[in-house]
C-alpha cells in the first residue's frame, strides 16, 4: 500500500486517509520502520474501507459541486455559533459531571470538535447547519474526553450515558458531514 509518513516529535503512530484518499502516516522521530509496517498491516481493513470511502464521498462531491460559503456568511455563522454553543456545553457539562476551560468556535475542513488536555474546547461553526441534536451530540463528545481522552467502550459508554440515541447524529455527520465541510472552500 502506498502512503505519505511524516515523522515528527509524537509518541504515537497514527493513520489518517485523507479527503481525496491518500493514506498519511504520522510516526515519531525513531520509530522503526519494521513496527511502522507491522502497524500498516494490522490496520489494512480500516485502511482499506475507509480509502474506499473517501474515494467515494469525493466522487460524489464533483458530480454535485457545493458552492462554498463566502467570507461574510463564514464570519456571520461563527459569530451565530459563539451564541448558539456555548450555552450547550455549559448545559451539557453537569451532566456529563465534568468542568471545561476555554471554548473556540473554528471552520475546520476536518474537524467537528476537539478537546485538548486542559479541557479547552474547540468547535466547528458548521455545526450550526446540522440538525441541533447533531450539535449536542458533538458537545456531548468533547465533554466526554474530559473523562476519557480517547474512543474506548467506557468513553462511548459515558456518551451513550448522557445521549442514547448518538448513534445517529454519529451517523448522520459520517453520511451529510463531508458535504458540510465542502462549505468552507479551499
Amino acid at each position: 500500500m502506498e502512503y505519505e509518513l511524516i515523522r515528527s516529535k509524537r509518541k504515537t503512530l497514527a493513520v489518517q486517509i485523507t479527503p481525496d484518499g491518500r493514506v498519511i502516516v504520522r510516526a515519531p522521530l525513531r520509530y522503526p520502520q519494521r513496527e511502522i509496517d507491522r502497524f500498516l498491516k494490522e490496520r489494512a481493513d480500516w485502511i482499506r474501507v475507509h480509502r474506499e470511502r473517501a474515494l467515494k464521498r469525493q466522487a460524489q462531491q464533483q458530480a454535485h459541486p457545493v458552492n462554498a460559503l463566502t467570507d461574510e456568511q463564514l464570519r456571520d455563522l461563527k459569530r451565530r455559533a459563539h451564541i448558539a454553543i456555548p450555552p450547550r456545553v455549559a448545559y451539557f457539562a453537569p451532566l456529563v459531571g465534568v468542568t471545561y476551560g476555554k471554548i473556540t468556535i473554528r471552520s475546520q475542513k476536518t474537524r467537528w470538535g476537539s478537546c485538548s488536555s486542559a479541557g479547552n474546547l474547540n468547535f466547528n461553526c458548521l455545526l450550526l447547519l446540522a440538525p441541533p441534536e447533531v450539535l449536542d451530540y458533538v458537545v456531548v463528545h468533547e465533554l466526554c474526553h474530559r473523562k476519557q481522552m480517547n474512543h474506548s467502550a467506557l468513553f462511548w459508554s459515558e456518551v451513550g450515558r448522557i445521549l442514547p440515541g448518538y448513534r445517529s447524529s454519529k451517523k448522520w455527520l459520517r453520511e451529510n458531514g463531508p458535504r458540510l465541510m465542502m462549505l468552507i472552500g479551499n
